[in-house]
């Protein structure tokens, strides 16, 4: 069973980081690769790149990544890319270590997972005109429709989001090491790191910039 630590861990890696649902525990770097996740998602909106990009420049001062190879990766990297591209992080960070080819692989395989995960915990996201199969005119295959994606998938899906726990403590591993940062509380990212304020309206405007 799910305590109320992992559940809470899950909903917040899972979520949008907006201003309007800021994180509520303490961040660490399981936060970060979520949201380089979220800044894969935005190229062409230019609004929500910037915030996205201060959240994560905010979280690497935070968790003293800044002199790490991954700090400029995520300065200079474009959205779309960076998922991709952060297991070739490795070789940066190791050099040329005689097992930099199979921690890049294990990095590459446990990053697709994650995503996969990620994908599954926010297709509803994507319904931007009602629940899928709403508009279905077969009463029986309408129901059969509701109880896979309402029924059992949102049954199944804390158990299996368990996952982001661990992957993000292997994956923090291969690519800064075996001892990882210190947890950040919001309030602190906020008032010492720079991290956008999400009761300031000027941090609301600015995600909201892409709007139309």
């Amino acid at each position: 069973m799910q305590s109320h630590f992992e559940q809470a861990r899950v909903t917040q890696l899972t979520s949008a980081y907006a201003p309007t649902d800021p994180p509520r525990t303490s961040l660490d770097f399981g936060d970060l690769l979520s949201l380089l996740w979220r800044l894969d998602q935005c190229g062409g909106l230019p609004g929500r790149e910037r915030y996205y990009r201060r959240c994560l420049t905010a979280l690497c001062h935070a968790l003293g990544l800044e002199a790490h190879p991954i700090f400029r990766f995520i300065e200079l990297t474009p959205p779309g890319e960076l998922c991709r591209l952060l297991p070739t992080l490795i070789y940066r960070a190791t050099g040329r270590a005689i097992d930099a080819h199979d921690r890049r692989a294990a990095c590459d395989q446990l990053l697709k997972l994650r995503i996969d995960i990620l994908r599954i915990g926010t297709t509803h996201e994507g319904w931007v005109s009602g629940w899928p199969g709403s508009g279905i005119v077969d009463s029986e295959l309408h129901e059969r429709v509701f109880a896979v994606l309402f029924t059992a998938l949102q049954g199944q899906y804390p158990s299996f989001a368990r996952l982001l726990l661990v992957i993000d403590i292997v994956i923090a591993n291969l690519l800064i090491g075996l001892t990882l940062p210190d947890e950040l509380s919001p309030s602190r990212l906020v008032s010492h790191y720079d991290y956008p304020d999400p009761d300031l309206q000027s941090t609301h405007d600015l995600y909201l910039l892409d709007r139309t």
